[in-house]
């Protein structure tokens, strides 16, 4: 289970939302590849899967849910691929305040060992490089909550999504921008995914920068989960409350 701290939210973790995210200052031009995939009509015309890759699809084909104008600027979920992005990726891996949280620093080949079990599975948890304005500056993972070993340590329901979020430069952090997208990407969710009524995280109690992140994203705190390998706190955003919050 992918640790939802360093990532998430605003710079601490997957999931610091004061924002975030962590990351080192790293060149972020984009690839040949990545700049042609982003500069047809449709950005999401990103060789997405075929029709029988996607039978049985559980998160409802994200890879086609276009993109979302926040405040921040224009997001784009474009799915990682590893022979284009690891270099990226593992980068930001090794920032200190995103490996606090994501235990994921060191040669590419560990993040790599990340990264392949989410492309090569059944499609319950799949990463994405976040693409605003044009530029890569954050990773996210997005998974079924309820299939998802997270399952036992909460009160899990039929479709549950949850979200992992690493903002991938000191520039993108402390400056709300984890907040916006954080709210932005939970929106896709539930307007693409009708059957899910709620998106979740678990980010380290300890990273209160991604709690706070999440808070002020229009989740609520739900509850202290001992999970294996940090206590966490849960993370719910309802879709019933979703334009109260």
């Amino acid at each position: 289970m992918p640790s939802t701290e360093a990532s998430t939210d605003t710079g601490t973790g997957p999931g610091s939302p004061t924002d975030e995210a962590t990351g080192d200052t790293l060149d972020l031009r984009l690839s040949g590849e990545l700049v042609a995939l982003l500069g047809e009509g449709d950005p999401m015309a990103v060789t997405p899967p075929s029709d029988d890759a996607r039978t049985g699809d559980l998160l409802d084909a994200p890879e086609r849910w276009g993109p979302a104008t926040t405040l921040a600027g224009v997001l784009q979920l474009v799915p990682v691929r590893v022979e284009r992005d690891l270099a990226l990726v593992s980068g930001w891996m090794n920032d200190p305040a995103v490996a606090a949280f994501w235990d994921l620093a060191g040669p590419a080949a560990v993040t790599e060992a990340h990264l392949r079990p989410q492309l090569d599975g059944d499609g319950r948890t799949i990463p994405f490089l976040g693409v605003l304005d044009g530029v890569p500056m954050s990773y996210w993972e997005l998974y079924r909550a309820d299939l998802d070993p997270l399952a036992r340590h909460y009160p899990a329901r039929p479709h549950d999504t949850g979200i992992h979020l690493l903002l991938g430069g000191a520039v993108n952090r402390g400056r709300g921008v984890g907040t916006v997208l954080l709210r932005a990407v939970a929106d896709l969710v539930l307007d693409h995914r009708p059957r899910c009524g709620r998106v979740v995280a678990e980010p380290d109690l300890r990273n209160t920068p991604s709690v706070s992140a999440f808070l002020s994203a229009g989740f609520r705190f739900a509850a202290e989960v001992e999970l294996p390998d940090k206590r966490a706190a849960l993370m719910v955003r309802d879709r019933a409350l979703r334009d109260l919050l």
